[in-house]
């Protein structure tokens, strides 16, 4: 760290024309799932378009082609394709359109239901997120392309499978959302009495219902744009900085801290720093701080002890 001052595809489907887009024939929307998360954990690389890596229209460009359909090259360009979609109205299959750098459209994913994308994004490659997180993507969020026309008869098989695939973390090993409400909910001693946590999927006789309120009523956790928690999801190192920042009300000492992986602009870089300005985490021996890792059980454990010492 730096310190400064202050699935295979089952048969050869029609080739489309990039613009304008029409149905993919002999495709449904678990076909193009199974297509999508075949290729999950192929590393990112900038400029990739093969399996050996890709970047994120070079991820969504492979798995159309899959598919008979073609696709522009970038991001901007594939934009540039296909019919508008309200957010309300997705389908799977649809494109997902995200300014990331402040300048236009600078990354795209595939929604797969359920507010969940599958998508070739830095730090860890073709992987899911939730395209309403709060922390990042739903505030990037720019809109949505239908290039193509999927058979939508198995829509709800295809959303379960989605849900089925987070399931399988090790959530022995990861931190979910509801493992870190747990925590800090007792770790501040709060009343966790009231049931009532106002989100849609967080019935009051959910066994953790008591605590989410609890972090909720005090502004340190926040809903999806759908009113949801989101209480088996897994959480990043970024998002857990800012969750204990704003938990224990933590305070910058002194120093700037850098990583050189968490960029300049990045939403969670200063929570990031007050962290490590008060030793509460240092970091990978590379300079790095895994900013976009899923959260496991034993970093929270030590963040929160480091914090109470």
């Amino acid at each position: 760290m730096n310190k400064k001052w202050l699935l295979p595809i089952f048969a050869s489907f029609m080739f489309f024309t990039a613009t304008p887009i029409d149905n993919a024939e002999a495709a449904t929307a678990s076909d193009l799932t199974a297509t999508a998360t075949k290729y999950l954990n192929t590393p990112y690389v900038y400029g990739g378009t093969t399996t050996s890596g890709f970047d994120c229209s070079g991820f969504t460009s492979k798995v159309f082609s899959d598919l008979g359909v073609k696709l522009n090259r970038t991001s901007s360009s594939q934009y540039q394709q296909g019919t508008a979609v309200s957010k309300s109205d997705l389908e799977v299959g649809d494109l997902l359109f995200f300014n990331t750098s402040g300048s236009g459209i600078s990354h795209v994913a595939i929604y797969i239901g359920d507010s969940k994308m599958i998508h070739s994004q830095t730090g860890k490659g073709v992987s899911y997120s939730d395209m309403n997180d709060p922390y990042y993507w739903g505030s990037r969020y720019v809109g949505a392309k239908r290039v193509t026309t999927l058979d939508s008869e198995q829509q709800e098989q295809v959303e379960k499978v989605a849900e089925v695939k987070e399931a399988t973390i090790d959530f022995s090993v990861y931190a979910s959302r509801a493992e870190v409400a747990v925590q800090i909910a007792k770790k501040l001693n709060l009343d966790t009495s009231n049931n009532e946590t106002g989100f849609v999927d967080v019935k009051p006789t959910y066994e953790h219902a008591g605590a989410i309120a609890a972090v909720a009523k005090l502004g340190i956790f926040e809903g999806d744009s759908n009113g949801k928690f989101n209480p088996a999801s897994p959480m990043t190192r970024a998002q857990i900085a800012k969750v204990l920042v704003v938990a224990f009300g933590i305070e910058n000492q002194g120093e700037e801290i850098t990583f050189n992986d968490v960029p300049e602009n990045h939403w969670a870089t200063k929570y990031i720093s007050i962290l490590a300005s008060n030793g509460i985490t240092s970091g990978n021996d590379d300079g790095s701080f895994g900013y976009n890792e899923m959260l496991k059980i034993k970093q929270l454990e030590t963040f929160i002890n480091r914090i109470q010492k």
